[in-house]
């Protein structure tokens, strides 16, 4: 028998997801930007123009959304806790994440954005695989009397 369906499940672990996410996005953005002495504001997080190879604060953008990747893979381990349901987080992760930099500041229309996050998404979702599939097959421990 397979796991029923529960939607308010599946929406809090969105939500958890969504929220962890920008929380690790967050402190990588807030830790590199400092280094450059750059402020943090939502513009780096929401703000798709940001993510350009030809800057230096281009590279930190890159570099953290990269950074994402396997912190996201772990966060799915966690929360999803299924290697099938990572592509399916993943790409909601990626898409809600399109949808509110697109409401701050427009649709991105450039490649640097596009490579940055397909790349980011790629990643992620081959390593929650991983990761989850690996979770999967460890042994259940039993007590022995």
């Amino acid at each position: 028998m397979g796991a029923q369906f529960d939607p308010t499940m599946i929406t809090l672990q969105i939500v958890a997801m969504q929220c962890l996410y920008y929380a690790v996005l967050g402190l990588l953005l807030g830790m590199l930007r400092s280094l450059w002495g750059l402020d943090l504001s939502l513009d780096a997080l929401f703000h798709a123009r940001l993510i350009n190879v030809g800057t230096a604060e281009g590279w930190i953008q890159i570099m953290s959304l990269l950074a994402c990747a396997p912190v996201g893979s772990l966060l799915l381990c966690i929360v999803v806790e299924r290697a099938k349901k990572c592509l399916d987080f993943t790409a909601t992760l990626h898409l809600l994440h399109l949808l509110f930099c697109t409401y701050h500041s427009g649709f991105p229309l450039h490649w640097d954005y596009w490579a940055a996050t397909g790349t980011s998404f790629v990643a992620m979702v081959l390593l929650g695989e991983f990761l989850c599939s690996r979770r999967e097959l460890q042994d259940i421990p039993v007590l022995s009397i």
